[in-house]
């Protein structure tokens, strides 16, 4: 049985509790592009309550997933045999065991104050969490970037999500008050100043209630797209295309076209939207999100309609500037908004949502946070 009940942040006597917070990618990707990201940690994520157990097994109770513990034999872990919650966290225990990291067994009680599939990175946040937990709970000292790629394995090889190295690495780097300039190629990243409130702004996360999935084909077909397109142009990936007009123009596909003229683009934003909060111009920002929108809308073909609602309501309210969030077909929406016109900017999302007579969406101030750690 879990040391608790299925709450990490009950009266029980767990010997820790790690927690790993959501993220926000402000601007940048796919990550599988190796290119630049800037995602900033949220306050809310994955909290994990653990304990040592000495028959070499891991049981999993998760207070969202409402059922029985899994209970499962670390040695006979592989991937396949463990499916729905439970791949993800039953693969970090397998990765940690692939890579010697993983002394003995525990008990695990999860918890979560995020919204999952909803694009802010929920199941990095338990595997990282969840990661921290097993390696600090037998005292096993492991660098915080390999972690992530642990982490990152323990997503693609054991749960079969293609997903890439940034929510994991970023999710474990994070600092208060700052977004994270990663480089996805190198592994990377470099705290870049994110501080809204100081310039009179404020981040505002609008869950539109759409849910998705990465294990989505979509988001397959577009990873494959991306590779098609530097196969084409013989680069390693298409973050090495600097002449983007003339790269897209040999591409004879439109698709192809259409996807790489996102990936160039859009690492190009990151790095000067990284520039403009460098040098404190935080407001300058707002358009550089609304273009990645259009392009993530246009040419990526990954948003949905209620996220371009939401962004063109809230613009139209006086944001200034707004993009989905996440891998797309589903989740959330940033918009960067005037402190004093957040009100307005809420008022103006529910009532275009009303207007197509779908579900409220839901809201949350983002402030830029910490990275993973223990909670207690």
């Amino acid at each position: 049985m879990s040391p608790c009940p299925p709450s990490p942040r009950t009266s029980c006597q767990p010997q820790g509790i790690w927690f790993a917070p959501g993220r926000v990618n402000l601007m940048g990707g796919p990550d599988y592009n190796e290119v630049f990201v800037l995602p900033f940690a949220l306050g809310a994520g994955v909290y994990v309550a653990a304990s040592r157990r000495r028959d070499g097994r891991i049981a999993l109770t998760s207070r969202q997933a409402g059922a029985d513990p899994a209970v499962l034999s670390i040695a006979t872990l592989e991937p396949g045999s463990v499916s729905g919650w439970a791949a993800h966290a039953a693969g970090v225990a397998w990765a940690l065991r692939e890579a010697g990291y993983l002394a003995g067994g525990a008990d695990v009680a999860i918890d979560a104050d995020l919204p999952m599939g909803a694009g802010l990175s929920s199941s990095a946040a338990l595997e990282c969490s969840l990661a921290l937990a097993l390696t600090e709970l037998y005292q096993v000292p492991v660098p915080r970037t390999e972690l992530a790629a642990l982490a990152r394995r323990a997503e693609n090889d054991f749960a079969g999500i293609p997903t890439g190295i940034m929510d994991p690495l970023a999710a474990l780097l994070y600092r208060a008050g700052h977004a994270l300039l990663l480089d996805c190629r190198t592994g990377t990243g470099r705290a870049i100043p994110l501080d809204p409130a100081s310039a009179g702004l404020a981040l505002l996360v609008i869950d539109t209630r759409v849910r998705r999935s990465l294990a989505d084909t979509r988001y397959a077909a577009r990873r494959q797209a991306c590779q098609d397109a530097a196969s084409v142009l013989r680069v390693r990936s298409l973050r090495d295309i600097t002449d983007d007009a003339g790269a897209v123009a040999r591409l004879t596909e439109p698709l192809l076209q259409r996807r790489a003229r996102h990936v160039i683009t859009e690492n190009r934003r990151v790095l000067a939207a990284a520039e403009l909060l460098r040098l404190g111009e935080q407001a300058g920002i707002g358009t550089l999100l609304t273009a990645s929108h259009f392009s993530l809308r246009n040419e990526f073909e990954v948003s949905w309609p209620q996220a371009d609602s939401a962004v063109e309501a809230a613009i139209d309210a006086g944001a200034a500037g707004a993009r989905m969030t996440g891998g797309g077909f589903g989740g959330c929406v940033i918009a960067l908004v005037p402190a004093d016109r957040t009100g307005q900017v809420r008022t103006a999302v529910n009532e275009r949502f009303a207007q197509h007579h779908w579900p409220a969406p839901h809201h949350m101030d983002a402030t830029p946070s910490a990275a993973a750690r223990r909670f207690s």
